[in-house]
């Protein structure tokens, strides 16, 4: 049976799917009377429900990916509280499928063989938005999960962005920028210290309401679990709980940076020492767990011989954790803001990610052998892109960004790729603005879907 929670957001939704221009402020803290607050992601989850047998929605422990599933099954199986449903996957497969449909499985990756039967259920030819598949790690078997190509849809569920919980007013969207839209807003409320905590709290949806203090305690035990036993358990090896937790605070350490895995494995090697192949080991793992998310290298055509450099940025999922793997405070940042500025650009990045799902867009950085950098590139599928720098404001950094954004597109061969829909500076406050030098100033509070 339909719960009012369930009608409550698939209308809300389906209202802001439908409308012509991108959703305002005042709709990111809407709730429904249950109190859900609705996620850029939604839009995914409704198109896959439409399109597909099946969806799978993925992302880290407590992003809310099950609170999401809710809001658009009829029934559920949660797999992480339910033993006896676990074993029965075994024993009597077609049971746990039935009921009425969407039907939720939440964790399903708790009973790995879920996988295949729900595949062979897709196929029976009922329809499109039968089952929703939660799950916070990658299984092993990855030649099995692609036997669901077909049938089931995969949508990327990460923790809030700031438009999400009500802390930018989302006035300028991304969807507008990839299509070239002017750019002018008023300066949003949000200072640099607003923006500190928020980094520091991160985007987890049980954190919203919290005390810094209640915030890093859940942020502790969240880390000390991944190291003790989840790290462990998503591929069956045993790993060393101090070691991961020193690898932590080496990319915490190393933010927003081109760290190669020799510089995290020194950084992290403790009195036992830690080689290079057990940090990649490590960092695939927690990559399976969608804790670690890197930003791949942008590869593009030039029109110059420079060779782009391929190594990732390294970023968690959410600033926070990288916040937390250091042991840092909003004191202690707002103390040291060009520290800060490496866990603002991950803030950013974030973002960018919740907001590209929209415009079917990816986050990729731009490095040359010439040192020309770029903080992000926001592609569509379509072709379209952004070029972005990111700086926590000030004449003199904006300046150096804007120099750095018309140099990239200079050295571009727009001829293979287009013109850029927009070079961006990406600010934490002040005022949105397209400059006489063809680019714009942007602070993130005001950024939007």
């Amino acid at each position: 049976m339909q719960t009012p929670q369930t009608v409550g957001c698939q209308q809300l939704y389906a209202k802001l799917h439908t409308m012509a221009d991108p959703p305002k402020a005042e709709v990111a803290p809407t709730l429904t009377p249950t109190g859900y607050r609705p996620r850029v992601a939604d839009a995914a989850v409704s198109d896959a429900l439409a399109a597909m047998p099946a969806i799978v929605i993925e992302g880290p422990k407590g992003c809310g990916k099950t609170w999401t599933g809710r809001n658009f099954a009829r029934s559920e199986v949660l797999l992480d509280q339910d033993v006896s449903a676990r074993e029965s996957v075994a024993i009597a497969p077609g049971l746990i499928l039935e009921g009425e449909e969407p039907r939720l499985l939440d964790e399903w990756q708790l009973a790995g063989e879920l996988w295949n039967q729900v595949r062979h259920a897709s196929d029976q030819g009922h329809g499109n938005g039968r089952f929703i598949l939660t799950g916070s790690a990658t299984p092993p078997d990855d030649i099995t999960r692609h036997s669901g190509a077909g049938r089931i849809a995969r949508v990327r569920l990460r923790p809030m962005s700031l438009f999400e919980v009500g802390e930018s007013t989302g006035e300028i969207s991304l969807r507008g920028l990839l299509a070239g839209d002017k750019v002018a807003a008023q300066q949003p409320p949000a200072t640099v210290q607003d923006i500190i905590e928020a980094t520091c709290r991160g985007g987890w949806p049980r954190l919203l309401d919290q005390s810094f203090r209640a915030s890093q305690l859940f942020l502790r035990n969240y880390l000390g679990e991944l190291c003790r036993t989840d790290i462990s358990a998503v591929d069956g090896v045993t790993r060393d709980p101090a070691g991961v937790q020193r690898l932590l605070a080496a990319i915490g350490r190393n933010i927003a940076t081109m760290a190669s895995y020799s510089r995290l494995a020194s950084e992290a090697a403790g009195d036992r020492g830690l080689h290079r192949t057990t940090a990649t080991e490590y960092i695939r793992s927690l990559e399976r767990l969608f804790v670690v998310e890197d930003v791949p290298h942008w590869s593009t055509h030039l029109r110059s011989r420079a060779t782009l450099r391929s190594t990732p940025k390294r970023h968690f999922v959410d600033p926070s954790l990288a916040v937390t793997a250091i042991g840092a405070s909003p004191e202690r940042l707002l103390a040291d803001l060009p520290a800060f500025g490496f866990f603002f650009e991950s803030l950013v990045v974030r973002d960018l990610r919740i907001y590209g799902q929209q415009s079917d867009a990816e986050i990729f950085h731009y490095r040359d052998d010439d040192n020309l950098e770029v903080d992000a590139i926001v592609q569509a599928r379509d072709g379209r892109w952004i070029g972005a720098e990111i700086k926590l404001g000030g004449q003199r950094g904006i300046d150096e960004a804007a120099r750095s954004l018309l140099k990239l597109r200079n050295k571009v061969n727009t001829d293979r790729v287009g013109e850029p829909s927009k070079l961006l500076i990406i600010t934490a406050t002040g005022y949105a603005f397209d400059r006489p030098d063809g680019t714009t100033v942007l602070p993130i509070t005001a950024l939007g879907p």
